[in-house]
């Protein structure tokens, strides 16, 4: 009875919630697509009036020399900048706080974030804690919390699977209790978007994986979720297209740019529409995943997303029809059931070819209690699920994922 009177709750927020956004600013990022496209970018700051800039980044990225460029075109526009490049795999509260710092100290205009998913998630942290009169980030976890104007944000990603820089939310890990929490507010969504393939060709075949599986994860959860609208659904059935087409071929041939360019905007795609549609149970328990074993976020939302979508059952069907139509694996006279199963099947053939295993048998029985009540948690009564998952239904999902489909 208290599970069903919980689900009456969580469903009845949700759809005051679905009314409520329709009232929100949804303005996209203005978008710099196309190679070249991060030369341009320092003369269209310089348009701004953006004179000091903040680089939110990681020592990975300042070591390969791929800001070369930017630093150059900054320098030529007399832009002055200063980096932080203290960004971990998991970008913590801390980090952005001590970015934060930096960025006050020197009187900045605006924050540049350029890497993967984690220096993108930090500059917006980092955003958030500018000017703050306290240290404590994660008081703004959650839907609508920040409420303040932001310092302009200009996401250059160099990989192709967050959507960070198309969408109101950043994934913070809490320092002290190893837990990730969400903020998500439209003052969050970037100002600039830079999306300039030549910055992913480098990128090894296994991080070229797991941030694409990211990216389907993205459009696969939004897309079945209970709020989404017309743009969205639209913009999810262009992008699983294109991840379904251009994944593999990346996979196997990084230096291929018009497929590279496909995946990038695939990935912006689907940050737009998970911006709306919102993620789901697969994230709630891959945020918990990442956040204590050495597990990419990619990685875990591929793995968890094949038990997830099947334990969904007959209430997901006819959206996972509809996106096996759009990615064009699906045939004449196949009903839903049929093409629901034929889309499985696809993601689990995906992982396969691209070296994704279907267990993550690290996973310590002794972690998965406080796992369950943190992803619980996250996911209601906010994510617009299709089937709520009760403590007990976490419970069977993890233990699934530890130990694969045999498991009870």
């Amino acid at each position: 009875m208290e599970s069903k009177i919980y689900k009456t709750y969580a469903r009845t927020y949700q759809a005051i919630l679905r009314q409520a956004v329709k009232l929100l600013d949804w303005k996209p990022p203005m978008l710099l697509r196309g190679e070249g496209m991060l030369e341009h970018l320092p003369k269209t700051l310089k348009a701004r009036n953006y004179n000091k800039v903040l680089i939110v980044t990681d020592k990975g990225i300042s070591n390969l020399g791929l800001m070369d460029t930017l630093l150059e075109g900054l320098k030529s526009q007399k832009i002055e900048y200063f980096i932080y490049d203290g960004t971990v795999p998991n970008p913590t509260d801390q980090n952005a706080i001590e970015a934060a710092e930096i960025y006050n100290v020197n009187n900045c205009d605006a924050i540049i974030g350029f890497g993967g998913g984690s220096p993108l998630d930090c500059a917006k942290g980092t955003a958030v804690m500018v000017e703050a009169e306290h240290k404590n980030l994660k008081q703004y976890h959650g839907l609508l919390k920040v409420r303040k104007k932001l310092p302009p944000v200009i996401a250059v990603p160099t990989t192709a699977g967050t959507g960070s820089e198309g969408t109101l939310a950043a994934v913070i890990t809490d320092s002290g209790s190893r837990a990730k929490y969400a903020i998500m507010d439209p003052a969050l969504v970037p100002e600039i978007a830079v999306l300039d393939a030549s910055l992913t060709t480098g990128l090894p075949p296994e991080i070229t994986a797991h941030t694409g599986m990211d990216a389907v994860s993205h459009v696969v959860e939004a897309y079945i979720n209970r709020s989404n609208t017309k743009e969205t659904r639209s913009m999810a059935e262009e992008a699983i297209r294109l991840l379904f087409e251009n994944l593999p071929i990346t996979y196997r041939n990084g230096r291929n740019k018009k497929a590279r360019d496909n995946m990038q905007y695939a990935a912006y795609l689907a940050g737009r529409t998970f911006t709306r549609g919102y993620v789901g149970n697969i994230h709630a328990m891959a945020h918990q995943i990442g956040a204590r074993y050495p597990v990419t976020h990619g990685e875990a939302n591929a793995i968890i997303m094949p038990y997830t979508l099947e334990e969904y059952g007959a209430a997901v069907h006819s959206d996972l029809a509809g996106l096996a139509d759009a990615a064009g694996i699906s045939r004449d006279g196949e009903d839903d059931a049929e093409k629901a199963q034929k889309f499985i099947e696809h993601i689990r053939d995906l992982n396969k070819a691209l070296g994704i295993r279907e267990t993550m048998p690290e996973i310590e029985e002794d972690d998965i209690d406080e796992m369950i009540e943190y992803s619980y948690a996250e996911a209601n009564p906010l994510y617009p699920v299709p089937v709520i998952f009760t403590r007990e239904k976490f419970r069977e999902m993890y233990m699934k994922v530890k130990n694969g489909p045999q498991s009870n």
